[in-house]
């Protein structure tokens, strides 16, 4: 069990033999929220918080870090080396998932089947960002967003234009798009873990069944990250008006509009 997290409720979920710590909030719905690099800092709660209060049951899983703690470079790098040697996040496979988006499928399954109806949603971050395309292989998945995608880590040419998937899974993601699926995105200009060649390939493979949002740099938050990054969490800027918020009153939307497409035939 872990620490709590203000206004959510936390318990252990177990598929396939291993068990995650994950936060619920909110009634409706299901929508995974998958955390960025360090963990579910202040700013991805909040992120969380407006999920559930758009009216959705949000399900929040611990991947890595510390829930409720705030984010620090030293806390950052701790989390991006443990990242990079654990079997669960294959952080440079160009044409291959990361395994832990079989356990996210199993958790995706059992929040559709415990919130009913049209099917559930996913929202990824950095280095999760891409496990919302994966986890399109269930088919209770509707509505995918990956915001500042960041697998594979951008070595080489082909790795900044890879998504994080295998052939098979991304000719199934593609069928989908033909069928009338939706995938948006989200990035800001010049950043260099989700380099533009990853939404150029999204655009060419996916056409348009990808929706792609990229900021100006100069709009994010001035207290977040020195090179903008984290559109829905630490360089936002919650105020009226202002793009990052803008992107994220879009996540919302688009949520609403998928889960509640995906009542009708695919066309």
């Amino acid at each position: 069990m872990s620490a709590p997290l203000t206004g959510f409720t936390d318990s252990d979920f177990t598929y396939q033999g291993q068990s995650r710590p994950v936060f619920r909030r909110g009634s409706g719905p299901g929508v995974v929220v998958m955390h960025e690099i360090p963990g579910i800092t202040p700013q991805v709660a909040r992120f969380a918080t407006w999920v559930a209060d758009a009216g959705f049951s949000v399900a929040m899983p611990v991947l890595f870090g510390t829930p409720g703690k705030p984010n620090s470079a030293s806390y950052m790098a701790r989390q991006i080396a443990l990242a990079c040697v654990r079997r669960e996040f294959a952080v440079l496979a160009a044409h291959r998932a990361s395994p832990v988006t079989e356990w996210l499928r199993g958790l995706c399954r059992a929040l559709h089947a415990e919130c009913g109806g049209p099917g559930v949603g996913a929202v990824g971050m950095c280095i999760t960002g891409n496990f919302a395309l994966a986890l399109m292989m269930e088919p209770a998945l509707l509505a995918p967003v990956l915001s500042q995608p960041s697998l594979p880590f951008g070595l080489g040419a082909g790795r900044r234009a890879a998504l994080h998937l295998s052939p098979a899974q991304l000719d199934h993601v593609k069928d989908r798009c033909q069928r009338g699926a939706r995938v948006l995105g989200l990035r800001f200009h010049g950043d260099p873990l989700c380099p533009p060649e990853r939404f150029d390939t999204l655009r060419r493979e996916l056409g348009d069944g990808f929706e792609g949002i990229e900021l100006d740099p100069a709009c994010a938050n001035p207290d977040g990250n020195p090179k903008p990054h984290s559109v829905l969490t630490t360089d936002l800027i919650d105020a009226a008006g202002e793009p990052t918020r803008a992107a994220a009153d879009r996540v919302l939307e688009f949520l609403r509009a998928q889960i509640a497409a995906g009542a009708q035939p695919l066309g």
